[in-house]
């Protein structure tokens, strides 16, 4: 018993190493995104569209190393409902973020988008009767409590057109985690995705007004997104969301905007209060509580 015990605590705490790794992968884009759009490196539909790209030939080269040539192709022609739903997701999230970080801070984006991806989830999680232990709710709840930190009055919280981008943004993300949790083969599962929503979103970089300015600086944070934070970071999720379930993969994402206010603030001099530090300990503090698995008699 005591042997399971261990078994079972070295067992969270790899999933909390991994979540965490997750989260850094998924604030490392706001970053990035913030860069080349807002820093009028590239323009945001360009920067969506070469994110893609490159998130979907990562994957594709992945798979290949993998050496399961018909993983991919399988999944696209077997689950055509559950593709088409993934990649449409992934559409909506990627140009709607891209389109907000033309105004919004790191930090400020990613609240405004994983507040959005948490009521999705959390929805999800009610829709499809998935319990909930009351630990969680307590992690929840201490989540929000650092959220209502950051966006309480006089915390410059950014309203417009931008914020409601970012919004739709946490809806499509949200959808798409929800979507992913029912993947056997998490890898196969995440290429299909990019490359089935690849051609679209060339097709809409085509009639969208504005995917005209590039630059070999905005390319390259593009390709840093979609390689790396998107395509490695989209395949670890998909892989942790049967372990995590709804409620608690929601509570988790709680901590990007944290993460992405402190990258934001380290790479491009965005302000960082007291709200900043005061928010960090109440939401990693929930996001603890509701990953870390609870005692067993």
């Amino acid at each position: 018993m005591q042997h399971g015990t261990v078994a079972g605590l070295a067992g969270g705490m790899r999933l909390l190493a991994l979540t965490t790794l997750t989260m850094i992968a998924f604030a490392a884009n706001s970053v990035l995104n913030r860069l080349g759009v807002g820093g009028g490196l590239i323009d945001p539909i360009g920067f969506a569209l070469v994110r893609l790209l490159a998130g979907a030939a990562t994957l594709a080269a992945l798979w290949a190393m993998r050496s399961r040539r018909h993983a991919v192709s399988g999944t696209i022609l077997l689950q055509p409902a559950r593709r088409a739903l993934g990649a449409a997701s992934l559409l909506v999230y990627l140009f709607g973020f891209s389109l907000a970080y033309g105004v919004l801070d790191a930090g400020a984006g990613a609240l405004i988008l994983f507040g959005w991806v948490q009521i999705t989830m959390f929805a999800g999680a009610v829709l499809a009767r998935e319990r909930v232990p009351a630990r969680r709710w307590a992690g929840a709840a201490l989540a929000f409590a650092g959220l209502l930190v950051l966006l309480a009055p006089g915390g410059g919280t950014p309203l417009g057109w931008h914020a409601a981008a970012m919004a739709l943004a946490g809806i499509g993300w949200g959808v798409y985690s929800l979507a992913g949790r029912g993947e056997r083969d998490a890898l196969a599962a995440t290429a299909a995705n990019f490359m089935v929503a690849a051609p679209f979103g060339l097709a809409l970089a085509l009639v969208l007004p504005g995917a005209v300015g590039l630059s070999l600086s905005g390319v390259a944070l593009a390709i840093a997104s979609g390689a790396l934070a998107s395509g490695l970071g989209y395949a670890l999720w998909y892989s942790l969301l049967p372990q995590l379930g709804a409620a608690r993969a929601a509570v988790a994402q709680l901590s990007v905007p944290l993460i992405a206010a402190a990258g934001g603030a380290a790479l491009i001099g965005e302000a960082v209060s007291w709200r900043f530090g005061a928010a960090a300990a109440l939401v990693l503090g929930g996001v603890a509580l509701a990953v870390m698995p609870g005692s067993r008699r």
